[in-house]
């Protein structure tokens, strides 16, 4: 009997879960409501892309792991493999990060290029059939069983595909709540962290060579958070987003975006700018709140046949570079489910329970700082988030402080920051054996330049 698998959604979660797919089911069937451009472009369901993306260490071995080879061709194709903390210029909450030997990855690059290159690589796979323009209308089944989706293509009529698994990867804007309250499934809740951040992004043709940088707000404050990162992407271009909570958003018109950056915790990033050559409008973006569906009980009453992954289970605020790896997190939860269990009975709990439990840790690291911001909007019954006592703001607070000066914390920052080691890690001995020694390194008072880095920002000026 021919088994099939259909996957809502065929952007980055989705095309990652149609790989996954492909080495268990004879058919895999991706539901896109867009069409694909032809190459590494913008597209209209993915407004995010055109901010900047970096895909940190954890998910680029995931993703070559899944895709071998993956990592090679972005750089081949342009991309930045950027050391951490080595190549960056980087200002935390806590200060001036010391450019320490790299123990850590990111890629930067433009998100169009990720995607284009990931889908190229998946949809080589015989196995996976695309139908583009055409949008998901609803599930089949019922509150205990989904048996496939209710979908239209663009002119034609409605139409049923059955599957013995259907992935839901359709994103932020996902209907999964309503779906399965068609079918009779209780209510889903969810966790909502809104700090009202906005994005804007301009594209700049690149003088000379510089490294990244990443400016981030102090969320200790009572102060709207200012953020902006300048980041090194291909055909010799660097992307600018500046981002601000609610009540410190960035403009979108030119003289507003330039005063930004400006007034940001350090103007380094306008004075890169000042002689840049911009190639692109000033673009915002607003849909960036962190939600989480309360999928914690997933093996209590999760129906079979259906599991849901990527941005349609967990949505994170884009300034902590995390969305890309937790969808790579997810699909590998999925694959390990499959190989463990097969593509039967009780699959489905399973592997939902696993892509909740993938993407935690950067819900955690995310909604910690976010709420701590004027005027964050949350709905929350998480006690990690709403509950942080004075006991773990102080250790957040140490542990950030020592990074800036133990090299030993530095790393395993790194580690958990790129979503390559558990947030867990923090606490083992070698990091509260640096925590407990004093320190002897004092704080840098200004940004880790080279000498080389000093005299180009010097020629801008």
């Amino acid at each position: 009997m021919t088994t099939k698998a259909l996957v809502l959604g065929g952007g980055l979660a989705g095309t990652l879960a149609a790989r996954v797919l492909s080495a268990h089911f004879d058919t895999v069937t991706v539901v896109e409501r867009d069409r694909y451009p032809q190459g590494p472009q913008l597209r209209r369901g993915v407004p995010q892309a055109q901010h900047g993306h970096l895909l940190m260490a954890g998910g680029a071995t995931i993703i070559d792991h899944l895709l071998p080879g993956t990592v090679d061709r972005l750089l081949e194709l342009g991309a930045h493999r950027i050391g951490l903390p080595e190549d960056t210029v980087s200002l935390t909450a806590y200060g001036w990060v010391p450019r320490f030997p790299a123990t850590g990855y990111m890629i930067t690059c433009g998100r169009p290029l990720i995607d284009w290159v990931v889908r190229e690589h998946v949809l080589r796979e015989r196995r996976i059939t695309v139908l583009e323009d055409t949008t998901v209308l609803g599930l089949c089944g019922g509150a205990g069983q989904v048996t496939g989706a209710r979908v239209q293509t663009a002119g034609a009529p409605e139409t049923r595909l059955e599957a013995d698994l259907v992935v839901n990867a359709t994103g932020r804007a996902s209907g999964l709540r309503r779906w399965l309250a068609e079918l009779g499934a209780p209510p889903i809740a969810e966790d909502i962290v809104d700090t009202g951040i906005a994005y804007a992004t301009r594209i700049y043709r690149a003088p000379r060579r510089f490294p990244p940088v990443v400016l981030y707000a102090d969320h200790r404050v009572a102060l709207p958070g200012r953020n902006g990162a300048l980041l090194p992407i291909e055909d010799g271009r660097w992307i600018v987003t500046l981002s601000g909570t609610r009540g410190g958003e960035p403009p979108t018109d030119e003289e507003g975006f330039l005063d930004f950056a400006r007034n940001i915790r350090h103007p380094l990033i306008s004075e890169l700018i000042a002689a840049a050559e911009p190639i692109t409008p000033i673009r915002g973006t607003r849909s960036t709140v962190n939600r989480r569906l309360r999928l914690d009980g997933a093996a209590d009453g999760w129906p079979e046949g259906l599991v849901a992954l990527g941005d349609a289970v967990a949505a994170f605020n884009p300034v902590y570079g995390h969305g890309m790896s937790t969808a790579a997190r997810g699909a590998l939860a999925l694959d390990a489910n499959l190989r463990r269990l097969g593509p039967g009975p009780g699959l489905a709990p399973a592997a939902q329970r696993a892509v909740v439990a993938a993407v935690d840790d950067a819900w955690v690291l995310a909604t910690q700082q976010d709420i701590c911001y004027p005027e964050c909007r949350y709905d929350v019954v998480d006690p990690r988030i709403v509950n942080r006592g004075a006991s773990g703001r102080n250790l957040m607070d140490l542990v950030g402080l020592a990074a800036l000066r133990e090299p030993v914390v530095s790393a395993a920052t790194i580690r958990v920051n790129t979503l390559s080691a558990p947030l867990t890690s923090l606490e083992g001995a070698d990091v509260v054996a640096a925590l407990r020694r004093p320190a002897d390194r004092p704080l840098l008072t200004g940004p880790p330049l080279t000498d080389e880095e000093r005299a180009i920002l010097a020629a801008h000026g």
